[in-house]
C-alpha cells in the first residue's frame, strides 16, 4: 500500500524538525510508526504550548 508523497514529505519533516532523527531512519518507519510519533509530538506541543 502507499499513500501520496506530500503526506510522507509532511511527516518525516515534522518528526524530523521535532527530533532531528535522520532521513533514512525515518523512511524505515512504517506508516503506522510515523503516525505514532506525528500524533505523540503534536501532544507534546500541545502540552508545552498550554503551559504544562
Amino acid at each position: 500500500m502507499t499513500y501520496a508523497p506530500a503526506r510522507l514529505y509532511e511527516e518525516i519533516a515534522y518528526i524530523a524538525y521535532h527530533f532531528h532523527w535522520p532521513r533514512e531512519d525515518l523512511l524505515d518507519l512504517t506508516h503506522r510508526e510515523r503516525g505514532q510519533w506525528v500524533r505523540e509530538i503534536a501532544r507534546i506541543n500541545a502540552r508545552v504550548n498550554e503551559g504544562g
